[in-house]
C-alpha cells in the first residue's frame, strides 16, 4: 500500500527545479551607454558662483562627494576639505538620528554659529551641498535661502545630465549611421 493510498502526505516527490531556458534572459537592447557625468570643476564653480549671486544671504557655497570630498566651492575664509569631510559626517549622523528618532529620511542638517550658519543637504546619493549663511539672518530665512540654492544646484545638474545624455546619444547614432 503507497503512501497515497494510506491517506498521508506523498513525500517522495521532488520539489520543481529550474530548467536551463527558465534562467536565461533576455540580451539587452543595445544603445547609447550613458554613465554618471563627470563635473568639470570649471563649470561647477561657475555654476555655484551664478547660484551664490542669484540667493541672498547666502556667503558660501561647497559641493562635496557622499565620501568627504571636495567636488567644487564658492567660498571664503573656509577650510573646504575639513568642512567636506564634516558634512559627509554631520549628513551621516543626521541619517542615523533622523532613522533612530523615526521621522523619515533625512532632508537637511543645519547648524548656528555665533558668526552664521551652515546647512547640509544630500542632493542625490553621491553629492552634498553645504549652504553658508550671513550672521544677521534668521533661521528661518536662512532655510529658504539654502533650500533654493539647493533648488538651484538640482537643476544645474539635472540640465548638465540631459545635456551628457543628448551628446552621448547623437555620437552613439552618428558612429552607427551608414556612410555613404
Amino acid at each position: 500500500m503507497s503512501a497515497a493510498q494510506a491517506g498521508e502526505p506523498d513525500h517522495s516527490t521532488a520539489l520543481p527545479t529550474r530548467t536551463r531556458s527558465s534562467t536565461t534572459t533576455k540580451p539587452l537592447p543595445l544603445g547609447p551607454v550613458v554613465p554618471q557625468p563627470p563635473f568639470d570643476s570649471d563649470e561647477m564653480k561657475e555654476t555655484l558662483r551664478t547660484i551664490r549671486a542669484q540667493v541672498d544671504r547666502v556667503t558660501g557655497l561647497l559641493v562635496a562627494t557622499q565620501d568627504g570630498l571636495v567636488l567644487s566651492e564658492d567660498t571664503r575664509e573656509v577650510e573646504n576639505e575639513s568642512v567636506a569631510a564634516m558634512s559627509a559626517a554631520a549628513i551621516g549622523l543626521a541619517a542615523q538620528f533622523t532613522a533612530q528618532a523615526g521621522i523619515g529620511e533625512t532632508r537637511t542638517a543645519m547648524f548656528e554659529g555665533a558668526s552664521g550658519y551652515v546647512c547640509v543637504f544630500p542632493v542625490e546619493s553621491s553629492l552634498l551641498l553645504v549652504v553658508f549663511g550671513e550672521r544677521d539672518i534668521t533661521m528661518g530665512l536662512f532655510n529658504i535661502a539654502a533650500k533654493q540654492a539647493l533648488s538651484l544646484l538640482k537643476h544645474a545638474v539635472l540640465r548638465r545630465r540631459v545635456h551628457t545624455v543628448r551628446a552621448n546619444r547623437r555620437a552613439y547614432f552618428e558612429e552607427d549611421a551608414p556612410k555613404e
